[in-house]
């Protein structure tokens, strides 16, 4: 077995198993999604015939070979952007993304990517498995969230990352400013979340349907500033990874975090306010939710590595003046 290809010999047990349920007994890293696509992409022989039937039964004594490069379908333009690598070996870069970047080229968004920088800069030396729109990309975190992201450079390391994110063993922790104060001061948020029924471009709290979000937290401070509204500076632990979790639990809270323009507070209008805080509320022109922490089990060297990032400046900017005005 290299990083990309895996090849094996089928016994007697595996008579009647189908070829999905098979590699997926035999290839502990990799999870049944990400196996479909490699049998759909016709990347799976048995005795050297192609198979792209996730269903297709096994015999004994047939040769499975396995190839986790997956075709390359859709060109993307290298773009020399500036790259903030925290870390990185033979197998992972952590990169620190900036706020306004979007990870992944997708509608509306084909330039200017954490992408379009990768491949400038690593060119073919990242993970397919994702196929060529997400090379080396295991996970994403939204445009205007700032913080961590590990990113794959081989198909073996990329698969051994998304089983740990699948088993929601990967630790993550996120730094945000809220309106308000949650109750209780520390808990869990568990909830379905599924896509909003009148904007398919934003996610919502539901009672019947959707995936299972849950989402752990603690308030670290609140300030109680004259002619400031109430604002919290929380701490969150993700055991799920759902598309805008945490911006979609505090809006469920009535906890909305400072600056989110689709699930914040829209065209607020003080009464009386401190002028430095909103002057600083208006340059953060963004949401005040940065990914601080990451941790987990290195697929190749199975030792537990983690990292954390400073807050960017805008974040700290507005923090410091919320702790200056608190004491």
């Amino acid at each position: 077995m290299t990083n990309n290809t895996i090849k094996f010999l089928t016994t007697k047990e595996d008579n009647g198993v189908r070829l999905d349920v098979l590699l997926a007994k035999k290839i502990k890293n990799l999870t049944r999604s990400n196996l479909k696509k490699i049998i759909e992409s016709k990347n799976v022989k048995i005795n050297n015939y192609i198979i792209s039937s996730p269903s297709k039964k096994i015999k004994e004594n047939q040769t499975v070979h396995l190839n986790l490069v997956i075709d390359r379908v859709t060109k993307i333009n290298p773009q020399n952007l500036k790259l903030d690598v925290i870390f990185e070996d033979e197998d992972i870069l952590i990169i620190n993304k900036p706020s306004g970047m979007v990870v992944h080229p997708g509608a509306g968004n084909f330039s200017k990517t954490l992408v379009n920088a990768l491949i400038y800069k690593y060119k073919n030396k990242l993970s397919d498995i994702n196929g060529q729109l997400r090379p080396g990309i295991v996970h994403r975190i939204d445009k205007e969230t700032s913080g961590l992201l590990v990113v794959a450079k081989n198909n073996f390391t990329h698969a051994g990352l998304s089983k740990q994110f699948s088993e929601h063993s990967i630790s993550r922790k996120y730094l945000a400013l809220t309106w308000g104060v949650i109750r209780p001061l520390v808990g869990k948020i568990e909830t379905l979340i599924s896509r909003n029924k009148k904007n398919r471009q934003l996610m919502t709290v539901s009672d019947l349907r959707g995936k299972k979000a849950i989402t752990h937290y603690k308030t670290i401070k609140t300030f109680n500033i004259k002619d400031i509204p109430k604002i919290s500076l929380l701490e969150f632990n993700l055991e799920t990874g759902r598309t805008h979790q945490i911006r979609v639990h505090m809006a469920f809270k009535k906890n909305p975090i400072l600056g989110d323009k689709q699930y914040g507070k829209k065209n607020i209008k003080f009464k009386k306010i401190n002028k430095d805080f909103e002057k600083n509320l208006k340059l953060l022109n963004r949401q005040a939710l940065h990914a601080k922490t990451l941790g987990f089990l290195h697929p190749r060297k199975n030792q537990f590595i983690s990292f954390e990032s400073d807050l960017p400046k805008d974040f700290k900017k507005m923090l410091n003046l919320l702790n200056k005005l608190n004491n």
